[in-house]
């Protein structure tokens, strides 16, 4: 079994990030609107160009965009196309993707609520996966967009039926990207493994929040998580608690305790696993994991690939 380690949005190593933006209300105010957004989504791109070369050159072949690459993009007073204006380029980046083999996905953010008792906010989300959705088939790369389910509101089971009957509203396409992700405090992984399987979508295995919030073993789930990608590579998110009070927000490095706990689970089931990590150091916590990794005599294929008998 093989498992590929990947990072979120920002390489500490370089220092850089693809995530500058502005707020609605400093863009209102300015005369060059137009200007602004066009600079600021440039240098997000310049950005992550710079991160995908770094990540080629370290064998870095998983990894998260940002979802805040082009700012204001879904705001619904800013009619400004800059996926039309950044069109080449994107495809130009996506052809970096594709031609060394990554695998690149992207969070929506927290403001896309698809089971949402307001209807502002359920047609706010469906703009917001619209758009990904465009600009991801702009690049020209398969990739999937991460969702959690959402709020709770009038009980699990009606929240559930919310979520379905508003992701069927969806295009196919879309629908065709979206990942869901079982989440800390409401919807556990044998909530968000049930949409999955009535929606025919994968299931993103996120184990810290597994260990959040959870009721059944993970045994009791994983070959049938590992099944709903129907031979794809599954994607799976591991983070380490901050500290015992804390224990929901994340550490600056992955324990590899935890990485030990999650692998002994899925190397019974012997299948490639891609695991992101969330920690707050990033690139550098990938690396500091392998090393460990590394003097507890695991075997590497490379510098951020994991061979597990």
């Amino acid at each position: 079994m093989n498992i590929r380690l990947g990072y979120a949005c920002i390489s500490k190593t370089l220092d850089i990030t693809s995530s500058h933006t502005i707020t609605y209300t400093n863009y209102e105010l300015l005369e060059n609107k137009e200007e602004k957004l066009v600079e600021i989504t440039n240098k997000n791109l310049n950005n992550l160009e710079e991160i995908l070369k770094y990540n080629i050159k370290n064998n870095i072949h998983f990894y998260r965009m940002s979802s805040k690459i082009i700012p204001l993009a879904t705001h619904p007073n800013v009619k400004f196309d800059l996926l039309d204006i950044f069109k080449d380029r994107l495809t130009f980046i996506g052809k970096i993707i594709n031609d060394n083999g990554l695998r690149v996905d992207i969070h929506l953010d927290e403001y896309c609520v698809l089971n949402s008792t307001n209807p502002n906010i359920v047609n706010s989300t469906i703009n917001i996966i619209n758009f990904y959705k465009n600009m991801l088939k702009t690049m020209n790369i398969e990739s999937y967009m991460i969702l959690h389910i959402g709020g709770g509101a009038f009980g699990i089971e009606r929240s559930i039926t919310r979520f379905i009957n508003n992701f069927r509203k969806l295009d196919i396409e879309s629908q065709n990207m979206i990942i869901l992700e079982n989440d800390d405090k409401v919807f556990k992984v044998e909530d968000v493994l049930k949409i999955c399987s009535i929606l025919g979508i994968p299931m993103v295995l996120d184990y810290h929040h597994y260990k959040c919030n959870r009721v059944e073993p993970l045994e009791q789930h994983i070959r049938d998580i590992i099944n709903t990608w129907n031979g794809k590579i599954p994607k799976m998110h591991i983070s380490s608690k901050k500290n015992n009070k804390e224990f929901r927000s994340h550490h600056d490095y992955i324990d590899i305790n935890d990485f030990i706990e999650l692998t002994n689970i899925l190397k019974k089931e012997n299948k490639d696993v891609d695991i992101m990590i969330e920690a707050k150091e990033k690139d550098i916590a990938l690396f500091k994991l392998v090393r460990e990794l590394k003097y507890n005599d695991y075997k590497l294929i490379d510098e951020t690939t994991i061979n597990i008998e």
